[in-house]
């Protein structure tokens, strides 16, 4: 049973995977294949960003005081980012320097949001909730995934109640479009996760090599 940190840098790490190979296709001018790793790509931050808004981010504020509910709100201003870059992204074409410099733009936020969880907020969370409801946080972040919109949606409010009414009442429509939008194929998505196996971004090494905070 993996805890909550584990079960959030396995998602983080999937997300670079995934953004890599849409690098690889797009620097060999394969929009089909740009098309199809983007959709994988923004199908895993949407769900992700929402699973982090209804379980993680209220335990920061119940077990953390000021100082969770601070960076819950910072981490949900930053989602929101994320999500209009995504529901601006579906209005552009896969292939179009528009549609390169906005998921480029994306994920260069993205990583930096990433790795302030895994060097700031988790770090703090996880002792403050002890080892088991960690684990239970993270059987509850992956089951809430399954459930939520993959698409972004910046009109839903950010905040439990609405969050979760409104993500889950939205997610069959978005689970129902996605099964006419074109994904990686079975033989990409083996490869892809060939190397995941071999993964294991450390944000706070990258962050200190970069002379950031």
């Amino acid at each position: 049973m993996s805890t909550l940190f584990e079960a959030i840098k396995e998602d983080h790490e999937e997300m670079y995977e995934y953004h890599d190979q849409y690098k690889r296709a797009h620097e060999r001018g394969d929009v089909e294949a740009q098309a199809r790793w983007a959709r994988q790509l923004t199908w895993e931050v949407a769900r992700h960003a929402v699973g982090e808004e209804i379980v993680v981010y209220p335990l920061m504020e119940k077990h953390l005081g000021d100082k969770g509910r601070q960076l819950a709100d910072h981490d949900r201003e930053e989602h929101m980012q994320v999500k209009q870059d995504l529901y601006k992204l579906e209005s552009l074409h896969p292939g179009s320097p528009e549609y390169h410099e906005l998921i480029t733009k994306m994920m260069t936020s993205l990583h930096h949001h990433n790795d302030d969880e895994e060097i700031k907020d988790l770090p703090l969370l996880e002792p403050a909730i002890g080892q088991d409801a960690s684990k239970q946080a993270a059987l509850s972040f992956k089951k809430t995934k399954k459930l939520v919109p993959t698409r972004g949606h910046p009109s839903i409010p950010n905040k439990p109640p609405a969050e979760t009414l409104l993500g889950f009442l939205e997610a069959p429509i978005d689970k129902i479009k996605d099964w006419f939008a074109t994904f990686p194929t079975e033989g990409e998505m083996k490869e892809a996760k060939e190397e995941l196996k071999h993964r294991d971004h450390d944000a706070a090494a990258g962050r200190a090599s970069a002379g950031g905070h």
